[in-house]
């Protein structure tokens, strides 16, 4: 297939710049109206694609089995398709804080780092981007806090903007990453930190009181923010960036589709009795890369390590084998499931990299649904969900999501596709 027939026109309203929540009003002590927004990640919007029929549906059933029109399905809702004995298999990297930021040495540059990978823990070697990347190169040392004691030199050029850096930090290895990430925040795709930055700074010109003699929850007046101060992630983005159930360190963005789920979500399938199978692949930075080639079959993806162990294996390959079904939640999952399939149709035990690109046509051996999110236009992640539920279903999915006012992106609503 060709690059151009995965575009679309996707609002700037469309995309998601913050987790699901809704907008709780109260009245306080002294009668004034207050109101705070409350996150709920597992009550975002669900759209089902069944791929066999091409049926889709947006709504909740009225008693009499009739779709209400207006009300939605939300996430929890995706227990309605599965039963006892299914199992749902996750992505249970975790995100670390890889975006910092530092000054160049003697012109005080601000400079921003995106860490990638540990490359030697002996020798605190990174392999990361920088920006601007003009003005970094090899040679130049990089500080990354007031006192001066975490800094790092680079010592090589790996792409435009890559470099590996050496951190000059000598103490024990556990000590040296918990204190560099501690000077990090949560690494949100560069499309929600710009679009938040642009509205805030929107909103600074047109309400200039409102961010003058402001004060912290005690009381205490703090300074009134700059436009660079809205450039950064928040503390609570490092948790709303995290899958409840991340375990395993080394990924720089989220398995998105995982973040739907909640703790009371995850209790409702085990009392249900769905199963649950962990995989790991630390997702990288690669699906946010643009294509440059209209073959589709020209374009390589970045290689991204995973891990499928013998635990995972057992219960997914039992599963199968009693005819029950097998969810993949979420790209990165369908990606490496494919990867670590066999022939037979039964997943194996796997450690190392994979850059597999799925697109339209794809012959899919392991999972038969899968949940995905609503990505961008041209997007890998939008390929391999149009490979799984079938170009033209999911296409029409899109263009009801764009029509009927869903978020799109990491912290945007999702897609399920059974197998009827």
């Amino acid at each position: 297939m060709k690059l151009s027939q995965f575009g679309f026109d996707l609002p700037e309203e469309s995309i998601a710049l913050y987790p699901h929540s809704f907008k709780r009003e109260f009245t306080d002590e002294n009668g004034k109206k207050c109101s705070f927004n409350v996150i709920r990640r597992d009550e975002s919007r669900l759209m089902v694609l069944h791929r066999i029929s091409g049926e889709i549906e947006m709504y909740k059933k009225n008693a009499k089995g009739k779709p209400e029109k207006g009300q939605f399905l939300d996430f929890r809702n995706i227990l309605d398709y599965f039963d006892e004995g299914d199992t749902f298999v996750f992505n249970d990297t975790k995100v670390f804080p890889a975006r910092l930021y530092g000054m160049k040495e003697k012109t005080d540059a601000k400079i921003e780092v995106f860490l990638l990978r540990e490359l030697n823990a002996d020798q605190r070697l990174w392999d990361v981007l920088v920006e601007p990347a003009r003005k970094i190169r090899i040679g130049n040392k990089l500080f990354f806090d007031d006192s001066g004691s975490m800094v790092a030199e680079v010592i090589d050029n790996t792409t435009s903007r890559g470099r590996t850096l050496r951190f000059l930090y000598d103490c024990p290895h556990d000590e040296f990453k918990r204190e560099l990430f501690a000077l990090g925040e949560a690494p949100l795709p560069r499309y929600v930190v710009d679009a938040r930055t642009e509205i805030l700074h929107e909103d600074m010109k047109k309400n200039p009181k409102k961010y003058q003699n402001m004060k912290d929850e005690n009381g205490n007046p703090i300074p009134s923010p700059s436009p660079d101060d809205f450039a950064h992630a928040t503390a609570e983005d490092m948790e709303y960036f995290q899958c409840i159930y991340a375990k395993n360190e080394g990924a720089v963005t989220a398995p998105a589709t995982g973040l739907h789920f909640s703790r009371e979500l995850m209790k409702r399938m085990e009392i249900k009795g769905i199963n649950c199978a962990y995989i790991t692949l630390h997702c990288g930075l690669g699906n946010f890369n643009d294509i440059e080639v209209e073959d589709l079959t020209k374009h390589k993806m970045d290689s991204e390590q995973m891990f499928v162990n013998k635990q995972a294996c057992d219960i997914v390959n039992k599963t199968k084998q009693e005819g029950h079904h097998v969810c993949a939640i979420g790209t990165s999952v369908v990606k490496a499931t494919e990867t670590a399939v066999g022939t037979d149709g039964l997943l194996k035990e796997y450690e190392g990299w994979t850059n597999k690109f799925i697109f339209p046509p794809y012959d899919f051996g392991l999972a038969d649904t899968m949940v995905a999110n609503f990505y961008h236009p041209k997007s890998t992640l939008l390929m391999e969900t149009a490979a799984f539920g079938g170009y033209d279903n999911v296409m029409k999915c899109y263009q009801l999501a764009v029509e009927n006012g869903y978020k799109f992106g990491c912290f945007g609503d999702s897609l399920l596709i059974v197998n009827d």
